[in-house]
């Protein structure tokens, strides 16, 4: 046991997205419940939203060895970065990376890291090769089934297999990913994949950043072994060091539960104001009768699409709850109006925010399916409330993960690619009745399943103990390396 003041330092560095920052925010909670020197920084112009619009200050003050910083990306809380993603980048490179190594010398951060857990969408952030030398902990937010299909896009490149060659090309099967043998089509690999040009800077950020990730001291993935076990002991096979310590949200909750704090058991790190008026609304609902929908923080749509949506919805005849961001469509400008069935049908059966509690709303009794773009923390928040998903996967990550909810897991259906009103009404009902019994089965077997990994013994609840020790570990050798 370590004394009073001499304890490991972590080091945790979101990227800048809403998705990114909170699941990282939950695992500095987990090791500062732990009782490990925590410092998170943040870019600032997140963290200022995040103060706005979450506890995060009071959550973390009960934590003496707890400390944010922030440091700057040079866009504003204005800027849509990554409608921009290439310049974000630019940026972090350019911008970030000299201030966090000009930090790092100085000792601003405290004393100097043991590790770093870098969020490993931006590894290049850190350079490895720099004095003194932080072994690095490279944390990939999405799931490992995605992680793996990006690590085989050199090799699919190399044997002709991409660039796809057209819309004609979509339905063609994927050979010669490691235990993904008849999965993937082409259109269910990762979206930069669907670029023309293998030199794309976006295509070449994604690969490099994999194969970086695969060189790290460890990795770090928010998921279970009863979901994705094959897919990581063929990683484990690349990386020896990787920890399963998903769902991170449930895991944290399982902790907090038998805490005594204030707080509660529940932590929600938003960067949008929520409305809490959605939950009286589902209160008033009968059980399993409302389809719950929303498309994360990031995904913009055409006021078409929109609108789709909007008829397939209400043409569904079901009760609906959805999240419409201010900024969800793009060159949304009113002209044409609202026709009055839509009207009349949100009315009726629906109800909409900007922005909602979505771990309470997915928990909630009224809930029946849950129509998402399939971003990771959603998918796994699904499968925890025991929730069949319809799949609207719109980039990065999201056409995979779509893929094995319908394929492999078979807790939902997969509406790639398509966005017309009778699709959506179809679907809808599908989940909501026509193919509810036999999806449910998987579906109850799958959240049962998440949550014995994060009871004590589990499979998560054990690599994150394994995790903790080791960094422990790395703490105590560098200090005899010292001495």
């Amino acid at each position: 046991m370590e004394q009073e003041g001499e304890v490991p330092h972590v080091l945790i560095f979101p990227f800048p997205a809403q998705g990114h920052v909170n699941s990282m925010l939950k695992l500095a909670e987990l090791l500062s419940l732990s009782g490990l020197r925590i410092t998170f920084l943040n870019i600032h112009r997140i963290h200022q939203k995040l103060t706005l619009h979450s506890d995060i200050l009071s959550r973390f003050s009960r934590f003496p060895n707890f400390q944010f910083r922030t440091i700057t990306d040079g866009l504003t809380p204005q800027n849509r970065t990554l409608g921009m993603f290439a310049d974000l980048i630019r940026r972090l490179n350019s911008i970030t990376k000299p201030l966090l190594t000009q930090m790092l010398l100085s000792g601003e951060l405290g004393p100097n890291p043991t590790c770093i857990i870098l969020d490993g969408l931006f590894n290049f952030i850190v350079d490895v090769d720099a004095q003194p030398k932080i072994p690095v902990f490279s944390f990939r937010t999405i799931s490992a089934c995605s992680f793996w299909a990006y690590s085989f896009v050199p090799m699919l490149i190399e044997d002709g297999q991409l660039p796809i060659k057209g819309e004609e090309d979509m339905d063609r099967m994927i050979d010669g990913v490691t235990g993904m043998e008849n999965v993937l089509r082409c259109r269910d690999l990762p979206s930069f994949c669907r670029l023309k040009d293998p030199s794309d800077p976006a295509l070449q950020h994604g690969v490099t950043q994999t194969i970086q990730s695969l060189k790290a001291h460890s990795l770090i993935f928010n998921t279970f072994e009863d979901l994705e076990g094959p897919i990581l002991s063929c990683l484990r096979r690349r990386c020896p060091n990787v920890y399963a310590i998903g769902p991170l949200h449930s895991l944290l909750k399982s902790r907090l539960s038998g805490e005594e704090s204030p707080l509660g058991s529940e932590s929600f790190n938003n960067l949008w104001e929520v409305d809490r008026s959605c939950l009286a609304w589902l209160d008033a609902q009968p059980p399993k009768s409302v389809i719950y929908v929303s498309f994360g923080s990031v995904v913009v749509m055409g006021d078409g699409q929109f609108r789709e949506f909007w008829h397939g919805l209400v043409n569904s005849g079901r009760r609906f709850l959805w999240v419409v961001r201010p900024n969800l469509v793009a060159g949304e400008d009113g002209e044409n109006g609202i026709p009055e069935e839509l009207e009349k049908g949100t009315k009726e059966r629906g109800c909409m925010v900007e922005w909602a509690p979505q771990e309470e709303v997915l928990a909630h009794e009224a809930i029946g399916g849950f129509l998402t773009h399939c971003g990771w923390n959603s998918t796994l928040e699904s499968i925890v409330a025991g929730v069949p998903m319809i799949c609207w996967p719109q980039f990065a990550d999201q056409q995979t993960n779509s893929r094995y909810v319908s394929e492999v897991w078979r807790i939902g259906v997969d509406m790639k690619d398509v966005c017309d009103r009778e699709t959506v009404s179809q679907m809808v009902n599908d989940v909501m009745e026509n193919k509810r019994n036999e999806l449910m089965g998987s579906v109850i077997e799958t959240a049962k399943l998440a949550k014995t990994s994060v009871e004590e013994g589990g499979s998560s609840f054990r690599d994150l103990e394994r995790m903790i020790s080791d960094i422990r570990l790395l703490y105590r050798r560098q200090r005899e390396a010292i001495h």
